[in-house]
């Protein structure tokens, strides 16, 4: 036989036993609260056609997508997020609705990706969306469910970091900046990042005061003092506005009493060009990247026909679990009772298949053994 066969590739693993009984229970705990403040469970395909993800839609570039063909020729591809998918549904199955409409799911995106650095290319991801929403106050459920969902989970040290996309992008358009150089600067901030910032503009030409000023919004983040500073550095009606709703949101947060859990970093930028408002992330120690990423999408749906404003989060359960092993976090797998019979006296086994009945309809989990087993 070719042992070749009994690895997987690069990028994806087995799971299975009391690991994977531990990341389920996970996944119940989460899916319960967030089905708790209102959420609908809804499942999309694991692929679509590759238009639903395209760089028009502002999701990943396509070279990190898994592509195909069906039998006709349309280029289909896996998805690496969930979130083009739910805007599509939403414009599909709600087109005329105008109230809110609250989405959960649950699934695997994928992502082919060379620079792995641990990162597997196939990750659980489970999330919600709140759709015909535009208010501050929807804004602050979708992180006070952020970090309601991460206490659940088991996670007692983490923070939530919250941005605003709009601050940035009324800044590049008050120093005038071309597109593809607010896209280059926005992968230096994003990656925090000062010097090729800094390179970028100088050779853009920027001037200042604006190449300073940009430079200095790496630097404003932590506090609702940041957001007073970051206020005097500009003019423009797209940046104050932005940090008015910040200020806002804050004041929502407080009311929910996670302002604990908060902290504002206005040099915090996203890969996924389809953010419009506020972005936020959640970390937790013995996990480098974010465990979670949310934000506000206004135009995403308009994409697929509907003009509507949304905000939404994913939850990486797959880190969640790896943070919880490296913090040491005690969570008890479900436990699976053994029943022996003998197979050699006569009506052990039916008194055996009576009694394991009987513990699985209390919601017991029993396994049904011969004696031989022991």
């Amino acid at each position: 036989m070719n042992q070749r066969l009994l690895h997987t590739p690069e990028g994806v693993r087995d799971i299975y036993g009391k690991e994977y009984a531990k990341k389920l229970a996970v996944e119940e705990r989460l899916h319960s609260l967030i089905a708790g403040y209102g959420y609908e469970d809804i499942q999309t395909p694991s692929f679509e056609y590759f238009d639903v993800f395209s760089k028009e839609i502002g999701t990943i570039p396509s070279k990190e997508l898994y592509k195909f063909f069906d039998k006709e020729g349309n280029t289909l591809a896996l998805r690496p997020d969930f979130t083009p998918s739910m805007a599509r549904c939403a414009a599909k199955y709600f087109m005329e609705e105008k109230r809110p409409i609250r989405f959960t799911y649950k699934g695997n995106a994928f992502i082919n990706t060379s620079n792995l650095q641990g990162k597997l290319k196939e990750v659980t991801q489970m999330g919600a969306e709140l759709i015909n929403d535009a208010s501050v106050e929807a804004d602050g459920e979708m992180i006070a469910l952020v970090v309601e969902a991460l206490k659940a989970a088991g996670l007692k040290e983490f923070q939530v970091s919250i941005g605003q996309v709009e601050y940035f992008k009324g800044l590049c358009q008050e120093a005038g900046l071309d597109e593809e150089t607010e896209m280059d600067l926005r992968a230096c901030i994003s990656g925090k990042n000062f010097f090729a910032a800094q390179e970028l503009l100088m050779e853009r030409n920027v001037a200042d005061p604006y190449r300073g000023i940009l430079l200095k919004v790496a630097d404003l983040f932590n506090s609702m003092t940041s957001l007073s500073d970051a206020k005097k550095l500009v003019k423009n009606e797209r940046s104050l506005a932005a940090i008015e709703r910040l200020e806002k949101l804050d004041e929502v947060l407080r009311l929910y009493g996670v302002e604990s859990y908060v902290s504002y970093d206005l040099g915090m930028l996203s890969k996924y060009n389809y953010y419009t408002g506020v972005i936020f992330k959640a970390y937790t120690y013995g996990v480098g990247n974010a465990i979670i990423n949310g934000g506000r999408y206004n135009t995403l749906l308009s994409r697929f026909g509907k003009d509507a404003p949304a905000v939404g989060f994913a939850i990486v359960i797959d880190s969640v679990m790896e943070a919880l092993a490296r913090q040491h976090t005690e969570f008890e797998a479900p436990v699976i009772e053994k029943l022996y019979y003998d197979a050699s006296k006569p009506g052990d086994f039916e008194k055996a298949l009576s009694e394991a009945t009987k513990l699985r309809g209390e919601g017991k989990r029993v396994a049904l053994l011969s004696s031989d087993c022991k």
